[in-house]
């Protein structure tokens, strides 16, 4: 268990009454009747962080709690990256990336176009995301949907000669690579300052990882990062991920979040890649996100 995870002993924090329920998919569960606007004592934490380990996703209903409380309830799991979209960092509060449709003085005031392509956060960092939180503020009435795939399922059950064909490999990861894609990209995707290049320059990570805390084998890859497998040539690379990323997101892997007010979402990007299904550009849409940083992939 990381070692944020521990409470002060100083202090004594009642244990909550709250269930854990898992979804009928190959992923996720909800916890029901937590309230993280109060301090959670080392026993409750351990119960949230096995069922994270579990489920891979877990949801937490109803908390309305501040942005601070997000962020000490996340640095319990481990050190939180800073995004390197400084201008889409909430106010006062860094660790929090906006994630919005909203246009305000016509200007975007979060990234609007978050997770359009099937990714795991920050894999294109050396150290990528151990797992990210997002906690809802404003919600469309249509849309908005998140899609989560189980990499560990998605690798379990890859083709035999799949198998023998990517493993011991590795995958280049690069932020930049697909950054200008997509419908409207320039509205919500500033030019990136040297400064920001420098912060997310591309790296490589092996095509199948190891999960540091249960040691299952779980694909790495995504069409929104991973550009090219080294040392093939690049017809070659290109059909080997196309058919990792066409089996990774089979439906029977995926879980669908359809977002109730106030729920807070609680990831695992060691085990899954994850999509934003979209909503109406009309409707608004606001999370806040933070990021937990884990370690070098192997």
């Amino acid at each position: 268990m990381p070692a944020a995870s521990q409470a002060s002993s100083s202090v004594y924090i009642a244990d909550q009454a709250f269930d854990i329920r898992s979804f009928a998919e190959k992923v996720g569960a909800e916890i029901i009747g937590l309230d993280l606007s109060r301090p959670l004592s080392d026993a409750d934490f351990a119960r949230v962080h096995q069922a994270h380990l579990d489920y891979h996703v877990v949801v937490f209903r109803d908390q309305h709690i501040t942005p601070q409380q997000q962020i000490d309830f996340s640095r319990r799991f481990g050190i939180l990256q800073i995004h390197v979209l400084k201008q889409f960092l909430l106010k006062n509060h860094p660790e929090i990336l906006i994630v919005s449709n909203i246009v305000e003085d016509g200007q975007p005031i979060g990234l609007g176009d978050a997770g359009k392509y099937w990714h795991s956060d920050l894999s294109y960092k050396e150290l990528p995301s151990l797992g990210s939180m997002l906690h809802a503020q404003e919600l469309p009435d249509e849309g908005g949907d998140t899609l989560f795939a189980n990499l560990h399922v998605a690798w379990d059950t890859l083709p035999h000669a799949l198998r023998e064909a990517v493993e011991g490999l590795s995958a280049v990861h690069s932020y930049t690579s697909r950054y200008s894609d997509g419908k409207n990209a320039a509205n919500w995707r500033p030019a990136l300052t040297s400064e920001q290049l420098a912060q997310v320059a591309e790296v490589t990570h092996p095509i199948v990882r190891t999960h540091p805390e249960t040691g299952r084998k779980a694909l790495f890859v995504s069409e929104g990062f991973t550009t090219r497998i080294v040392g093939l040539p690049e017809d070659e690379s290109r059909q080997l991920l196309d058919q990792l990323y066409a089996h990774s997101v089979r439906p029977e892997h995926v879980y669908r979040h359809q977002w109730q007010p106030h729920d807070l979402v609680f990831w695992d990007n060691r085990s899954l890649i994850h999509l934003a299904a979209g909503c109406p550009t009309e409707l608004r849409r606001k999370l806040f996100r933070t990021t937990i940083q884990g370690d070098a992939p192997f």
